[in-house]
């Protein structure tokens, strides 16, 4: 996956206030459903797939992960050593904007296409994890899930000192991957009830988003007045369904990202901005909906 080149970002703008003033208007008042991708996280230092100047990468599909013993230990191998990167960052000045617009009524929920569980750090409520949450993994046998802290615990009994010795010379990927080409030596633990394939409960690309989760985002959407789209390329289908039923259904679609998104034809208003700059602003300029009932 080839992210823009490091020059095809765009500025911030000049007149942040300027810039923004169309959106404020658009959503004053309005119940706001908000669809956030992984430029919501950069500022946490999480890295992701397409800002621009990011290293090439390649995913691993789930139809690799599935194939062989030898595709899942490469992948619980470099996970072993990068979740924990997402275990330990914090939310940024983006998601706490928008857990606060949450609190004030604003908006009525978020659904993430991020695995990285900073809207409930931030104090979110009603989050949809679209593509999973990286704090956990489940059988594919049995279908039992654990919590990822376990399975680190499996995976480091079974190859003491590993992370130890790869830790230094290691790069965090997106996703809690890590860039880590040898992983022959690495062994996997099973699951522990029934002996099978256990798996990060995460969308692999070329997997599917669970039903369930994609109706509760499509409910979050029907109920909102306006969809607002932070921090989102829109490159895959499950994010942009939720702008194409918003326009569908003629409410107003907001993007607020740095560079070309898939659903710029279909936004009512558009501004190329980061959202650690642009939320905080729309949560101070959007009047509360506490005394609307």
């Amino acid at each position: 996956m080839v992210a823009p080149p490091a020059d095809a970002a765009r500025p911030e703008p000049e007149d942040v206030p300027a810039a923004l003033a169309p959106v404020v208007d658009l959503l004053s008042g309005a119940r706001v459903a908000a669809l956030t991708g992984a430029g919501l996280s950069t500022d946490s230092g999480v890295p992701d797939y397409r800002s621009p100047g990011s290293p090439p990468r390649r995913p691993m599909t789930l139809q690799e992960f599935i194939a062989t013993e030898e595709h899942r230990r490469h992948y619980w191998a470099r996970n072993h050593l990068g979740w924990r990167h997402l275990r330990d960052v914090n939310p940024n000045a983006g998601h706490a904007a928008l857990a606060l617009m949450e609190y004030e009524g604003t908006v009525n929920g978020v659904v993430t296409q991020n695995i990285d569980l900073l809207h409930l750090k931030a104090g979110s409520r009603n989050v949809v994890h679209l593509h999973g949450r990286f704090d956990q993994v489940v059988c594919r046998d049995c279908g039992r899930t654990f919590s990822r802290e376990a399975h680190d615990q499996a995976l480091s009994a079974l190859n003491p000192g590993w992370r130890e010795r790869h830790v230094d010379d290691v790069e965090v990927a997106p996703d809690a991957d890590a860039a880590l080409e040898s992983t022959a030596d690495f062994r996997v633990a099973p699951c522990p009830r029934c002996g099978g394939t256990l798996m990060p409960d995460v969308v692999f690309f070329g997997g599917t988003t669970p039903r369930e989760r994609v109706e509760h985002a499509r409910g979050i959407v029907d109920e909102a007045d306006a969809l607002l789209v932070a921090g989102s390329s829109l490159a895959v289908m499950s994010g942009l369904r939720f702008v194409r039923q918003a326009a569908k259904s003629g409410k107003p679609v907001v993007i607020l990202t740095r560079g070309e998104t898939r659903g710029d034809d279909l936004a009512t208003a558009k501004v190329e901005v980061s959202t650690t700059l642009a939320l905080p602003y729309l949560a101070r300029m959007l009047p509360s909906r506490h005394a609307d009932g």
